[in-house]
């Protein structure tokens, strides 16, 4: 295993990006606070965590908070492309004001480490569970990324978070944004009356289909690691880092990007978010003539075993919960709440009822207080395996061109030889997933 941990900051080749990740993670000055003065988190006591993905998402997104966040000190980071590794380290060394941040093209080295307490994993999906139950396995708590690349996985991961009794964070922010809580508080407590449907509006996706010309490999890239257990396939552009989710053998394009994200608010507010529908039907079109080949337009509708209808198509990312005697729902990612009365707007959700968990400081900060807590998260493994699997099914359907049946007790297709072989996938050696 090769180690990139002697690099300095100086051989950093992209100076100019440095302002505006250090501006993402401000203030630059240490407080008292995070030296352990006034009685706060001394410096030896903090959740060393290791990062392993830098890319956009990994840094613009997971580092800043956890950089910012007094219980938790990031001592070392991963990933394939040098560039954005040395970003990262870049970032991290400002923060600290030293160079003491190890890096390395190898997750397998941030695993083996002792000093490391946690792992934020923030890779393409294909690497997800992998990387999460050898992190668990090596006794790291895990916050990972969204979602699962199979359903068979996400079975997998609950039996090794439970086996070895780590705290396990399912990586998204919705349950700590106010809109989506409030809606799924509104519903659960019958504020629309008894819930009829739900409507699931995702993004619509690139309309390039992708560049398949094979290119040369850039230096700064370990193609072999970035592919791991997928199938091999020339290097192109339009294949890696952002794009891969719009290729099968690495995602499951906008419906298991965006739908973790809207589908885990539905689950909620239906009170299914440990269990799932139980028929599913859709018909799609995909990218022609290019490297895409997931889902690109669809019309998935699901039906659950209390009656719920739940509809999902492209366009303007929104929900609605309709009801016997009302509905509530959002236009826009983060849309205010909207209802079909001031009543049910306005409406005071009582110590009494149902009141959902939340941590409006995050899932980071979520996932960090658990750490410390041994309790689950807002987004634990199940709900996080439950979630991706309305995302799988919905593919799955949109493939086989018809009506599935689907029993979320035993998590199998109903008389369906053909629709259980698609529960998972092949993996390419080495990479197969280690036995729980």
């Amino acid at each position: 295993m090769k180690t990139l941990a002697r690099l300095s900051r100086r051989s950093f080749l992209h100076k100019s990006t440095l302002t505006a990740f250090s501006a993402a993670i401000a203030p630059q000055v240490i407080p008292s606070s995070v030296l352990g003065m006034g009685g706060a988190i001394s410096p030896n006591n903090r959740i060393a965590v290791g990062f392993i993905g830098t890319g956009d998402h990994g840094v613009n997104w997971n580092l800043g908070p956890y950089l910012r966040h007094p219980e938790a000190k990031v001592i070392a980071a991963c990933d394939v492309d040098s560039n954005r590794l040395f970003r990262a380290q870049e970032t991290i060394n400002e923060r600290y004001q030293n160079e003491n941040c190890f890096v390395t093209k190898d997750f397998r080295e941030i695993l083996a480490r002792k000093d490391i307490d946690a792992v934020m994993i923030s890779t393409p999906d294909h690497w997800h569970t992998l990387i999460s139950i050898l992190a668990l396995q090596a006794g790291k708590d895990v916050q990972c990324e969204k979602p699962t690349l199979t359903i068979d996985e996400g079975k997998l991961l609950i039996q090794a978070v439970r086996k070895h009794r780590k705290v396990f964070q399912t990586s998204t922010e919705d349950r700590a944004v106010p809109e989506y809580h409030r809606m799924a508080e509104l519903v659960r407590n019958g504020r629309i009356g008894k819930l009829q449907r739900i409507e699931v509006i995702l993004p619509k996706q690139p309309q390039s289909a992708g560049d398949p010309t094979p290119q040369p490999v850039p230096k700064e890239l370990d193609y072999e690691m970035w592919l791991g257990p997928a199938p091999f396939a020339p290097y192109t552009r339009d294949r890696v880092h952002w794009n891969f989710r719009w290729i099968w053998d690495y995602s499951g394009g906008i419906i298991c990007d965006w739908g973790t994200h809207l589908f885990d608010t539905a689950q909620w507010a239906n009170d299914t978010e440990r269990s799932g529908p139980v028929e599913i039907e859709g018909t799609g079109t995909h990218w022609e003539g290019g490297l895409y080949d997931t889902v690109k337009d669809y019309d998935v509708t699901y039906r659950y075993a209390n009656g719920v209808v739940m509809t999902c198509k492209p366009g303007n990312p929104s929900l609605k919960f309709i009801g016997t005697d009302g509905w509530v729902g959002n236009t826009g990612w983060r849309g205010p709440v909207q209802a079909s009365s001031p009543a049910i707007l306005n409406s005071k959700i009582g110590d009494n009822e149902v009141r959902l968990y939340t941590n409006p400081n995050g899932e980071h900060d979520d996932f960090l207080k658990c750490v410390r807590s041994r309790k689950d998260p807002f987004f634990p493994v199940d709900i996080g395996h439950r979630v991706s699997t309305v995302c799988h099914l919905a593919n799955i359907a949109i493939k086989l061109g018809r009506k599935l049946k689907w029993n979320p007790e035993s998590e199998q297709f109903a008389g369906d030889a053909a629709a259980n072989k698609m529960l998972d996938r092949p993996r390419r050696d080495p990479w197969q997933l280690p036995r729980v």
